[in-house]
């Protein structure tokens, strides 16, 4: 990422913050690309309760009236404000925490009791450690090992 991509994330997270706090959502992530004379801006928000598309719409047109105002990014570019969707990732601790009793999908970089690829409910995430319930049994998977971690549709 170069410094004037770096550049626009921060000022981009300090005009979205009041946003957010105005409709009580949080930025689960943001990412900038510029691509020559375009660029593209996605911001993706979150909340407990789910994100609408009400949600979407206000931050969209909010957020892209203060980045016109304050002139943030010099080029044309293409805001998309979403949510992070029904399979996000789970990218920390605090996720599993918040996810428990959902049913994840989990790979690990090492094998655990002879695999690497656990999906089931997570039952817990405690001192590190993810534990998950599949159908073949209940297996504690240490964070460290996670590679990736998205949540599953339970169908």
């Amino acid at each position: 990422m170069s410094a004037s991509e770096q550049d626009i994330i921060f000022n981009v997270k300090e005009l979205l913050e009041p946003i957010l706090a105005e409709y009580r959502l949080e930025l689960y992530d943001l990412v900038f690309k510029g691509t020559g004379r375009r660029g593209m801006l996605r911001v993706f928000i979150d909340s407990e309760q789910g994100v609408t598309i009400d949600d979407c719409a206000n931050v969209s047109r909010e957020l892209g009236t203060l980045l016109d105002v304050h002139d943030v990014i010099e080029d044309s570019y293409t805001l998309e404000v979403s949510s992070p969707g029904l399979t996000r990732a789970l990218r920390n601790p605090v996720d599993f925490m918040r996810f428990k009793g959902k049913r994840v999908k989990i790979k690990t970089e090492v094998e655990i009791e002879d695999r690497n690829m656990f999906i089931g409910k997570l039952l817990e995430f405690e001192d590190d450690n993810a534990t998950v319930e599949t159908e073949s049994g209940t297996y504690v998977i240490p964070y460290i090992h996670i590679e990736k971690a998205n949540l599953e549709l339970d169908l």
